[in-house]
């Protein structure tokens, strides 16, 4: 593939400035365009041109983004109706989805200019929200959340699959996560972790009361309905972590998995993942020591357990 453009999705709060330094003269060195959304002009700096959301996504070969997950996934969201490669740098705190930190980001960016890497595809939920008969839809690249709010009653609703009734869920939220999201809120909540290479979603209920009250995992090929029933006065719909909605008694909620709808460059894949092993153990996945340790690099663990034997 050839990359003549390249858009840039900056943090909303944190600075990248000596990343942002990195990438324009990179793009000086190799003849690439550089943009990025005319809300984010104070942002970037100069030397990038400035265009509206149209533009944007009609014109760009790829995107950097310099943030956290969240950033990572906005990106994502963005460019949903035309898929390209998304490079992401870390500024944020735990990052599941970036790959790269900033001291990296000038190796990282010759290997994107030599077609030195791998492209990871990433499924997404597509939800459409029927409120008084007016349809929005949503996508959600980790998870699609159903919150009580506090002092709001539970969240009630009745699923279907295919049509077919599967039960009903009387729970203080409902999380509906695909494959790379069921890391997060899905996880947090006691529901299994989806290997990325499947194509699933989860659905976990928190905190149940009645109803359904483990988690039921479904193929791609299925389409979900939800049903708000009685006693959900008010609860907020979240894509992404992000309040999108309120919803309450009669609403109905269409899901299904949208495959390859995002991607992700990929410098070393086997790293990455190594990496989240890791921070998934921070967040008590039950490994033992030794299984930890072979998740670290060599040169690290031999200050804990003395050099290997067969050196």
């Amino acid at each position: 593939m050839s990359i003549a453009t390249v858009g840039l999705v900056p943090h909303p709060t944190k600075s990248g400035h000596d990343s942002l330094d990195l990438i324009r003269a990179w793009s000086s060195k190799h003849g690439v365009t550089l943009v990025a959304l005319e809300s984010d002009a104070r942002r970037v700096g100069e030397g990038v041109e400035l265009v509206d959301e149209k533009g944007f996504v009609a014109r760009v070969d790829a995107l950097v983004a310099l943030g956290g997950d969240g950033t990572m996934l906005g990106a994502m969201r963005l460019m949903a109706t035309r898929p390209v490669p998304v490079l992401g740098v870390n500024y944020g705190n735990l990052g599941f989805l970036v790959e790269i930190e900033p001291n990296e980001l000038e190796s990282a960016l010759d290997r994107v200019a030599n077609k030195d890497f791998q492209l990871e595809s990433h499924h997404a939920l597509e939800v459409t929200l029927t409120t008084a008969g007016v349809e929005n839809t949503y996508l959600a690249f980790n998870d699609v959340a159903i919150a009580r709010r506090p002092g709001g009653g539970v969240v009630a609703a009745d699923l279907r699959v295919d049509a077919t009734p599967y039960g009903y869920y009387k729970a203080d939220a409902l999380v509906i996560a695909t494959s790379a999201g069921s890391t997060a809120y899905n996880y947090a909540a006691g529901g299994p972790v989806l290997s990325p290479a499947v194509a699933a979603s989860v659905v976990t209920p928190v905190a149940p009361m009645s109803g359904i009250t483990r988690s039921v995992v479904l193929s791609h090929r299925e389409r979900m309905q939800l049903t708000i029933g009685e006693g959900t006065t008010g609860a907020a719909v979240e894509i992404d972590g992000r309040a999108m909605a309120e919803v309450s008694e009669g609403v109905e909620l269409r899901l299904q998995l949208r495959r390859n709808a995002g991607m992700v460059i990929r410098l070393d894949a086997g790293r990455h993942a190594n990496k989240g092993r890791i921070k998934l153990s921070l967040l008590d996945l039950p490994l033992r020591r030794d299984q930890l340790l072979e998740l670290v690099p060599v040169e690290l663990r031999e200050r804990v357990t003395g050099p290997s034997e067969d050196k």
